[in-house]
């Protein structure tokens, strides 16, 4: 099972992930933020409502409520230079 082991929030509705494999990458949620019109995803177009996030038990999650599971955060990550 792959889990997401640190995170960061980035500019532009990016964040950084570290896998439990030891991958690392940069995930770009702009277009996931945007068209989503439930209340825990649109209150995350607020930059420092996005950048309140962290990391619990296996993935990222934010203050509204909504988290993602980690494989599909691992499956659209683009590498990115370790952090």
């Amino acid at each position: 099972m792959i889990r997401v082991t640190e995170a960061r929030p980035l500019n532009d509705d990016r964040l950084w992930v570290k896998f439990s494999d030891g991958f690392e990458g940069t995930v770009d949620l702009c277009a996931l933020i945007e068209a989503d019109p439930r209340p825990i995803v649109a209150a995350l177009r607020e930059p420092s409502a996005f950048a309140a996030l962290r990391v619990d038990v296996d993935t990222v999650v934010w203050d509204t409520g909504f988290d993602l599971a980690p494989e599909f955060l691992r499956e659209v990550a683009n590498a990115s230079v370790p952090a």
